[in-house]
């Protein structure tokens, strides 16, 4: 990709979405596409989302305006980024949880390898629902890890959780401790710090 231009598509998803000021009007405040373009050619999509956030008042774009996003990323071949587009829009269109994930060391559960971060594993979580008989029922969710391609065995980050059944999340509000398994033993606990309503609707703090 030639980092001198800039894709037309990146930057027109990102004013139609009301988060970019055009060069020419900026004020000394506005964010403007001079601002965020170094970030985008070296791929550093979520430190662009953090400055999107503090200008525009911590915006829920829609998920239409993240798989253009992820398009474009395609198109750049920014295969992160991509990944990166892809889950905020799947976060856009469910239930999403933001949680502080402790694992457990290597010698307390199955895993003794570093977990990927970037939306490739979808572990079971333990939630406080039931079968009808009474034993736990989990629920699955995706899972990133915030700032950090990998989260090894015993670390701790702040992760972003994707349900695949949002309704049966209903229920889960910050503060809850939920467990994460990949088989019958417990691998790791979390404390839920948010958890957002699909794009649109208000989060829950």
């Amino acid at each position: 990709m030639n980092t001198g231009e800039r894709h037309p598509d990146v930057l027109g998803l990102l004013r139609a979405a009301s988060l970019l000021a055009p060069d020419s009007a900026a004020t000394g405040n506005d964010l403007t596409p001079d601002d965020i373009w170094d970030d985008l050619v070296h791929d550093r999509w979520e430190t662009v989302l953090s400055l999107l956030e503090e200008c525009a008042g911590s915006p829920d774009l829609p998920a239409a305006i993240w798989e253009g996003l992820a398009g474009a990323a395609e198109q750049s071949w920014l295969p992160r980024s991509a990944a990166w587009c892809h889950w905020r829009a799947a976060e856009a269109r469910n239930r999403s949880v933001r949680a502080e994930l402790r694992l457990r060391p290597a010698g307390e559960a199955r895993r003794r390898t570093p977990l990927a971060g970037q939306g490739v594993l979808r572990p079971m979580w333990d939630i406080g629902n039931r079968a009808p008989d009474g034993a736990p029922a989990w629920n699955i969710a995706g899972l990133w890890v915030e700032g950090l391609p990998f989260l090894a065995p015993g670390g701790r980050a702040v992760v972003r959780l994707v349900p695949l059944a949002p309704a049966q999340w209903a229920h889960v509000a910050p503060g809850a401790r939920i467990l994460m398994h990949e088989d019958a033993s417990v691998g790791g606990e979390a404390v839920v710090l948010e958890v957002r309503a699909p794009a649109g609707r208000a989060p829950r703090r």
